[in-house]
């Protein structure tokens, strides 16, 4: 029997999944199901950071609300997708387990690859902005891995509800403050890229899904996770962005308006 053709690369971030919202946990049960239905169609599958709301990898301890989604992971690389992990500002500390377990191809920082022929750059988005000055120094400070290593000392029924607890501060301040998000920095970094030599900019982190056009070459953010399930797909060098709406088709999202 003939296998089937995969051909589509296919793009999420900011899942933060074992951070609990009131209202949001459908994510826990749709991010599996649509990682399974990649099976057939997927050749790749780009995961552009916080897929976790916090990672960081003891040796003998793995979150269970994480089983779901590692498990259908470890069946994409079955199926000889090629999964590719960008690390995040929550998910920093990504580790061999990732690797050596499930299969997956992490990447600490940005990720440059050719793909359907064109040139890709892949990055989550943190320490981007001008303002971002103080957090690029704490970004040093926190993937340090002497510094991760001395976290770990901690039992992770201390370490695991600590960092949650920082996390969901950090998320507050985004959320709190999501209309002051300059969206157009990481527009201006984008057509940076695109002027560099890149076809594609594929960024995350603000949460805020979409798409532009600057004369054949594009800039897609990914969006989320959380509340609008959105997600990227590229097919013979094309980028789409789309929204799944759970128990229906999914919805194109329009490209944005470009100056």
């Amino acid at each position: 029997m003939a296998s089937k053709k995969r051909t589509l690369a296919y793009f999420i971030s900011d899942a933060h999944l074992g951070t609990r919202l009131t209202g949001f946990d459908q994510r826990e049960t749709e991010l599996p199901a649509f990682l399974r239905e990649l099976t057939d169609t997927a050749s790749h599958l780009f995961i552009v950071g916080d897929l976790f709301d916090f990672w960081i990898e003891y040796a003998h301890a793995v979150r269970p609300v994480f089983f779901p989604v590692l498990h259908e992971l470890r069946l994409l690389v079955e199926h000889g997708v090629e999964v590719h992990y960008l690390a995040g500002n929550h998910d920093f500390a990504l580790g061999s387990f990732l690797n050596q377990a499930i299969g997956i191809h992490l990447h600490p920082a940005h990720l440059d690859i050719e793909l359907q022929g064109k040139k890709v750059h892949l990055y989550h988005g943190d320490g981007l902005l001008r303002r971002d000055v103080g957090y690029r120094l704490l970004r040093r400070i926190l993937r340090n891995r002497f510094n991760q290593r001395l976290y770990k000392l901690l039992h992770p029924n201390i370490g695991v509800p600590l960092a949650l607890f920082f996390s969901r501060s950090s998320r507050h301040y985004m959320e709190s403050s999501a209309q002051k998000i300059p969206l157009d920095e990481y527009r201006g970094w984008a057509r940076q890229r695109l002027d560099a030599g890149s076809d594609i900019v594929v960024l995350g982190h603000t949460h805020h899904p979409e798409i532009s056009d600057y004369g054949g070459r594009r800039y897609c953010n990914t969006g989320e996770w959380i509340r609008r399930y959105t997600y990227a797909c590229m097919e013979n060098g094309e980028i789409t962005l789309w929204r799944r709406i759970p128990g229906a088709a999914p919805m194109p999202i329009q490209f944005s308006a470009t100056k």
